[in-house]
């Protein structure tokens, strides 16, 4: 990643990763509807992230994950997973509670703590 996208673009890659892992095409719509905004700001999100060569849509097209932003989202949602499943396997927080927490951990902590998280669940036996 050649500089920090912010939350706000990580979580349209993770959207846009998540719902093309439904085997279905991504328009967007689908992404509008899944991040809870308007049209308008999807458009505006893509081209940011266009421009930054990690998503390829044609003109009122389908959105397609560049390898580039494939691996972005990869990583993002693999943060995301890992905080869920320590909140609410080890924390015991409630399941709306901890995906609504996850989701803004996901984006400010470093790798090294991710990576202990990680190494911490699989010693306790938590299956990620």
């Amino acid at each position: 990643m050649k500089d920090r996208l912010g939350q706000s673009l990580e979580d349209y890659l993770e959207v846009i990763y998540l719902l093309s892992q439904s085997g279905k095409v991504v328009r967007v719509t689908d992404v509008a509807k899944q991040l809870k905004v308007k049209k308008p700001s999807v458009v505006a999100a893509l081209k940011r992230l266009k421009e930054r060569g990690l998503v390829e849509q044609e003109r009122y097209g389908y959105i397609e994950l560049t390898p580039e932003g494939a691996e972005i989202a990869r990583k993002v949602f693999s943060r995301h997973s890992v905080l869920l499943k320590f909140l609410k396997d080890v924390l015991g927080v409630a399941p709306e509670v901890a995906q609504r927490d996850a989701c803004v951990m996901e984006h400010y902590l470093s790798e090294e703590s991710i990576e202990r998280l990680k190494a911490f669940l699989k010693k306790s036996g938590v299956e990620l």
